[in-house]
C-alpha cells in the first residue's frame, strides 16, 4: 500500500471553528491533530500540556500559535468554540467538567470517564450549559463497517450482531497501572460498536445481559463474553479477550438472507441469499483513501464532530449516549456468571 500523502496546513475559512487542545501526547499528535490541521473550517488556536516541551512540539508541527501549561488560563484567554481534551480517563473528569461549565463544546477520547456515573454527570453539565459533546468511539465512523451495515439493512431488519475484539496483552495492569480495567478502557470500543450495530442511533436500548468474565492466566479479568438482548429484538454477541494470539477487531451483521463480516484493518465480505453473489470490500475502497486515518474512522469521527458544531446538533456518540455504552460495560461485569477467577 502506498504511503499516505503528507498533510499540509489548510487555508482557513473566515467562519472556521476555533479549537483549544488539551493534551499533546503521542496519541493526540498522531490521530487528532493532523486531521484537524488539514480541515479548512477549523482553526487550532492553542495547545496545552503539563509538559511544555510536548506542547511546543505540537505547536511547531501543526502551526498552533499559542501554548499553555494551565488549561484554565488557556480557556479564559482564548475563548474557543470547542475543546479537545485528549488524556488518560482517570485525569479527565475535572478538565471536562470545567470546559463544559465554560460553555465549550467538548470532544474526548474513549472512555469518557471511569464510570457510567461520571459520564452521566458530564452529560448533565453539558445539558445545563447547552453545549455539544462527543466521545471518540471511532469504530462508528469506519467506512467499511458502515458500507456493510447499509447493505445488510437494505436486505431487511438486522436480527443479530457480533463484535470480536481480541488481543495478546499479558498484563492487564498495562492500562495506566490498573487505574481502569480492560473492558472499561479498551474493550468499551467493542461494547459501543455492538450497541451501534444493534440500532442505538434509532433508539434501541439494552433489555437484558448475560455474561462471562474471566481471568485467564492473569491476576485480573481479561476475557469478557456477553449475550445482549436489545429492545428492538436484536441479539448482540460480544467476544472481547486479551489472552489470545494476536489482535483482531471484527464485526458481523445478519438479516434474513444477508450476512456481512468486516475487519477494518483487512476488509469485508457481504453474503446474500446463500452466498451466490458474495461481494468483497477493501478498507481503502470504502473510504476512498489509502490513509489509515481515513479508512480506520479517525477522520470520520473528527469530521462528524466539527460538522455537528457547525449545524448545532448533538453527535451520535454524545456523552448522554456514551453513558449507555459505559452502563453496558458495568452490566457485563455485574451480570457475570460466577465471580472472576484465575484460570487453571
Amino acid at each position: 500500500m502506498p504511503a499516505p500523502k503528507r498533510r499540509t496546513a489548510a487555508k482557513r475559512r473566515s467562519d472556521s471553528v476555533k479549537l483549544a487542545l488539551i493534551g499533546a501526547g503521542a496519541w493526540a499528535r498522531a490521530q487528532h491533530y493532523p486531521i484537524l490541521a488539514e480541515m479548512p473550517d477549523v482553526t487550532l488556536a492553542a495547545v496545552c500540556d503539563l509538559d511544555m516541551s510536548r506542547a511546543q512540539e505540537a505547536a511547531d508541527t501543526f502551526k498552533i500559535p499559542r501554548t499553555y501549561q494551565d488549561f484554565r488560563r488557556m480557556l479564559e484567554e482564548v475563548r474557543p468554540h470547542a475543546v479537545y481534551a485528549i488524556m488518560p480517563p482517570h485525569h479527565l473528569f475535572d478538565v471536562a467538567a470545567d470546559a463544559l461549565q465554560r460553555k465549550c463544546h467538548l470532544f474526548v477520547e474513549k472512555p469518557p470517564g471511569l464510570t457510567a456515573y461520571q459520564t452521566r454527570l458530564l452529560a448533565y453539565h453539558a445539558r445545563k450549559s447547552g453545549v455539544l459533546t462527543m466521545a471518540g468511539f471511532q469504530r462508528r465512523h469506519v467506512p467499511l463497517i458502515n458500507t456493510l451495515k447499509t447493505e445488510v439493512e437494505a436486505k431487511g431488519p438486522v436480527h443479530t450482531v457480533e463484535v470480536t475484539y481480541i488481543k495478546r496483552q499479558p498484563d492487564p495492569l498495562n492500562y495506566y497501572q490498573g487505574a481502569i480495567d480492560i473492558l472499561t478502557c479498551d474493550g468499551v470500543h467493542a461494547v459501543d460498536t455492538l450497541r451501534y450495530l444493534a440500532g442505538s442511533c434509532k433508539g434501541a436500548e439494552v433489555a437484558a445481559v448475560s455474561s462471562s468474565v474471566r481471568a485467564i492466566d492473569a491476576e485480573f479479568a481479561n476475557a469478557f463474553h456477553a449475550l445482549v438482548t436489545f429492545s428492538n429484538g436484536v441479539t448482540g454477541i460480544l467476544n472481547a479477550n486479551w489472552a489470545c494470539g494476536h489482535r483482531v477487531f471484527a464485526a458481523a451483521m445478519h438479516a434474513t438472507g444477508a450476512s456481512a463480516y468486516a475487519e477494518p484493518d483487512a476488509g469485508g465480505t457481504l453474503h446474500v441469499d446463500g452466498g451466490s453473489a458474495d461481494v468483497h470490500y477493501t478498507p481503502a475502497e470504502c473510504a476512498g483513501s489509502e490513509d489509515p486515518l481515513h479508512y480506520l474512522g479517525f477522520y470520520g469521527e473528527n469530521r462528524h464532530f466539527i460538522d455537528c458544531i457547525r449545524k448545532g446538533r448533538q453527535p451520535i456518540s454524545s456523552f448522554a449516549d456514551a453513558a449507555k455504552s459505559m452502563a453496558l460495560v458495568e452490566m457485563i461485569h455485574a451480570n457475570a456468571l460466577g465471580r472472576p477467577a484465575r484460570a487453571k
